[in-house]
């Protein structure tokens, strides 16, 4: 299996959007997927809680809006333009909400695996 990704540009606005509801709100996703590794452009609705807590390692780098990335310990972070958050799988289970909207870049793959 080659799971190496020649070089490449990717012009977001050629990538079709899919839709995922929250618990409330929606979000949309524009998905380019590689063997082991998966890039999206994420728009959260205005008002948009997520409708399950992920395990999920990512890099999540905040383009546009604001979003609190919340722990289900109670923990919360907000992050607006410019700001990033990294976990690897299964270190935190978190979810995601925002009340103005928020656009992502998300990035996850088996590179963010938990390592023993």
């Amino acid at each position: 299996m080659n799971t190496n990704i020649p070089y490449q540009t990717i012009d977001w606005t050629r990538v079709p959007k899919t839709e995922h509801q929250g618990e409330t709100g929606i979000a949309y996703w524009q998905t380019i997927q590689y063997d082991t590794l998966r890039v999206r452009i994420v728009e959260y609705s205005k008002g948009y809680v997520a409708d399950h807590w992920c395990e999920k390692g990512h890099i999540v780098f905040c383009l546009e809006g604001e979003f609190i990335n919340e722990l289900k310990n109670g923990t919360t972070s907000l992050l607006s333009k410019g700001m990033t958050y990294i976990v690897s799988d299964d270190l935190s289970i978190h979810r995601s909400k925002t009340t103005n909207g928020v656009k992502l870049l998300i990035i996850d793959g088996d590179f963010l695996k938990l390592k023993l």
